[in-house]
């Protein structure tokens, strides 16, 4: 989709009620739930993180998203997709602070270049116990990414329609802490499985963008 086309579009999603877990329970893997009830007292004193789906120009005039492939290391995201951002820092105003100053570590996009259009819902993530919230932005430039060494293994640029294409949302098999693999819901982009949490908020996203595109 060229991206003047979607910039005209995309503000419209302002004025639309967000779809919430409807949205997440679609991408949701099957013990998820269950697995939130259980942490559900520990979720009141969860970690707090800011992250950003944003959409650009690629060289030609398309519309792109941005995602970013984890470095492998000890923890519960690693080498996963996901969105650049991280963790709320105490010097950040807020989570949008949050995810503007990640999104600037991560992959280089300076924060004047990001229009922030919408908040999306926030989800609670049980194995890492942080709340995430996600959002929308724009940069009406084409950003000349840069990626963060230490933590960035690659940066995935994703075209919106292979992203809106309902052909790319798949079934996949991951294996749990019982060494049992399961079946879950995910997305494929650019040879990438993107499934658990930035799965579940890349649904609600794109449920709302097909109310606009």
């Amino acid at each position: 989709m060229v991206f003047n086309t979607f910039l005209e579009s995309v503000v419209k999603i302002k004025h639309i009620a967000l779809f919430g877990e409807a949205s997440h329970a679609k991408m949701s893997p099957p013990d998820r739930l269950e697995l939130a009830k259980r942490m559900k007292e520990k979720a009141k004193s969860a970690k707090k993180a800011g992250v950003l789906a944003l959409f650009y120009p690629s060289d030609l005039g398309n519309t792109n998203l941005v995602l970013i492939l984890r470095k492998t290391y000890k923890g519960a995201h690693s080498a996963q997709v996901g969105f650049p951002g991280g963790k709320y820092e105490d010097q950040d105003k807020d989570l949008l602070v949050t995810a503007v100053r990640e999104t600037k570590e991560e992959v280089g996009v300076p924060e004047h270049m990001v229009n922030i259009i919408k908040p999306m819902s926030p989800l609670y993530i049980p194995p890492s116990n942080f709340i995430v919230h996600p959002y929308v932005g724009v940069s009406e430039q084409t950003p000349q990414f840069i990626k963060q060494e230490t933590e960035v293994e690659d940066i995935i640029e994703v075209d919106l329609l292979d992203f809106l294409n309902d052909k790319n949302t798949i079934t996949t098999k991951v294996p749990t802490s019982f060494n049992v693999e399961v079946d879950v819901p995910a997305f494929q982009l650019n040879g990438h499985v993107v499934w658990g949490a930035t799965a579940m908020m890349l649904g609600e996203i794109k449920d709302l963008l097909k109310q606009v595109l």
